[in-house]
């Protein structure tokens, strides 16, 4: 079928609510517009789906959520272990229409007579991860669209160990989806229905103590906090999210007194209204913690994402000015931190193992190393880490300590499978703490870094490529890059050429181009799994700042050139 006829179906069938159709009706003399709903269904790639909140295929509504989750339960029945009865949990965060397709999902999943336990409320990623876990569910669906604008929103779907669904999973599910061609076949159930049968659960304060507690448990020197816990200023912004309550919860039960809020990114807001992107990789968006910061004088300020599974830094330099961390030197801090308080009172372990994605800088890998720590590299996403637990448990032979990846995000313990702000807002304001105990700033502890295991500078270009006709240059940019890879980069060999589509590294086949330059500089090109774009990161290893700087510059321009 189609786009035209797709669109012609939505406008006149009776399965489709009359504000669809107002909505619909709105574009019908602009075909370009048109096009671009209704010339694919929104991808259900790894882990879920995220799209442009709006009537049409290629948007998600309730439609599209609806034929989602009826995949998902008809997988649910055909491949869960006694699925129906141990059910799903559902959670949802801040942005427009969250909690609508959350109860979409749940009524969906009752209508297939699956249990589905709800959140009462807004909560983090990272709580939906643990509540499957900890309620023994078959699986778990999380509504956000992460980091994206406030347009966008999104379907995330984990398996029963608390992981997101990984490739081949993600694989099956999307057939499932892909058999559902008639939207009047989707089964549902009213709420009252629902709740009456027992199907329908609302969850909240109970799973909130047991995950607060868990997070605790990682406090690695917790008599440091009690200590000079008193003297420390932390200026903490939620960025209109999930992260408000529980972030805020842990420090203080933990004992820091001065947890200083944004007060205008405080509470749940879609629009995001005081940010362009409610993403603490976007130093702009850390504008009004700065300005607090500068006037209560804070030792550190952080800021999680809406679904609050990511975290940014910002620290004084030797200056005295607040500089924004990026997520590579934050991982190396934690990871650094970790490993030696754990040396420090004789809890490393000999098969201890550091897991990073292949886009995350090297500096953790010589931080791991010095300690004697195995480091483990994934595809990009963190839903490999996850896969990674899963497997050293399974076979009991590696030890998880900590994984990273270079957005943003971080994750210790084993309670969680997906990167978890909560977790490391905590570490990251015990560390920081801890270095002001001995007279040394979070940005001194990152020079040390530096000088310890050289002058790492890491970057990320996005090339923005929508719709039907950027996909189209996507695939075209990837595969001239792929036919014809370069022999120099700047002056500097290329070494080896990593193609993990057809390649083999032990790793799932995906669409990345690796390049790695005989200087110890990379730099790897890949389309984005949740956006359309392609995103190309770059990594230089320098003797000082200076010389970092200089050849991260000339790295970039070079391969931003090959591009073109």
């Amino acid at each position: 079928m189609d786009y035209l006829k797709k669109y012609s179906y939505w406008l006149t069938d009776s399965c489709f609510d009359e504000d669809t159709k107002r909505e619909l009706l709105k574009i019908k003399g602009d075909k370009k517009e048109i096009e671009d709903r209704f010339y694919k269904d929104l991808e259900f790639g790894t882990g879920g789906m995220r799209g442009v909140i709006g009537a049409g295929t290629n948007r998600i509504n309730k439609y599209t959520v609806r034929k989602a989750t009826q995949g998902l339960a008809n997988f649910i029945l055909d491949k869960s272990n006694n699925g129906q009865d141990r059910g799903a949990v559902i959670a949802y965060d801040s942005r427009h229409k969250s909690d609508e397709f959350a109860l979409e999902t749940a009524l969906v999943l009752n209508g297939n007579g699956i249990k589905a336990y709800l959140f009462e409320d807004l909560r983090p990623t990272p709580e939906l991860s643990f509540a499957v876990r900890l309620l023994g569910a078959a699986a778990g669906v999380m509504i956000t669209a992460s980091h994206n604008p406030a347009e966008y929103n999104g379907y995330k779907v984990y398996w029963e160990d608390g992981g997101q669904a990984v490739p081949s999973l993600a694989g099956e599910i999307t057939k499932e989806i892909s058999k559902i061609t008639d939207y009047s076949d989707i089964k549902t159930m009213s709420r009252e229905e629902a709740e009456k049968r027992g199907l329908l659960k609302f969850i909240g304060k109970e799973v909130d103590d047991c995950y607060i507690e868990k997070v605790k448990s990682l406090c690695l020197r917790p008599e440091v906090i009690k200590q000079v816990g008193d003297e420390f200023k932390i200026v903490y912004t939620p960025f209109h999210g999930t992260g408000n309550v529980p972030v805020r919860r842990v420090l203080t039960e933990l004992g820091f007194k001065n947890v200083i809020v944004v007060k205008e990114q405080e509470l749940p807001d879609p629009d995001f209204s005081t940010v362009k992107y409610p993403n603490p990789e976007e130093h702009e968006a850390f504008e009004l913690a700065v300005e607090l910061a500068e006037k209560e004088n804070a030792d550190i300020i952080f800021g999680t994402d809406p679904d609050c599974d990511r975290v940014g830094v910002v620290v004084k330099n030797r200056e005295g000015c607040y500089v924004v961390l990026t997520g590579n030197q934050t991982g190396a801090l934690l990871l650094d931190y970790i490993l030696s308080a754990k040396k420090e009172k004789g809890e490393l372990p000999d098969n201890g193992v550091m897991v990073k994605t292949i886009v995350t800088s090297e500096m953790g890998r010589a931080v791991a190393d010095y300690y004697g720590v195995e480091t483990v590299d994934t595809l990009t996403g963190f839903k490999f880490i996850g896969e990674k637990i899963k497997e050293f448990e399974e076979k009991g032979d590696k030890q998880f300590l900590f994984g990273y990846e270079e957005s943003y995000g971080y994750l210790a313990g084993t309670f969680v499978r997906d990167k978890d702000a909560v977790i490391a807002s905590m570490l990251i304001a015990e560390m920081a703490l801890y270095y002001k105990s001995k007279g040394m700033t979070l940005y001194d502890a990152l020079i040390n870094l530096f000088e310890r295991f050289g002058y790492y500078k890491e970057g990320l270009e996005s090339l923005k490529l929508e719709g039907k006709d950027g996909s189209e240059k996507m695939k075209h940019i990837l595969n001239g890059i792929r036919q014809n890879p370069p022999k120099f980069i700047g002056g500097k060999k290329v070494t080896e050429v990593r193609d993990y589509l057809r390649g083999n590294y032990n790793l799932p086949k995906s669409n990345v181009l690796y390049f790695k330059l005989d200087d110890e500089s990379w730099f790897c090109i890949r389309p984005s799994g949740t956006e359309p774009k392609i995103k190309v990161y770059f990594s230089v290893k320098g003797a000082n700042m200076e010389e970092a700087d200089k050849k991260f510059q000339n790295l970039k321009k070079s391969v931003m050139k090959l591009i073109g």
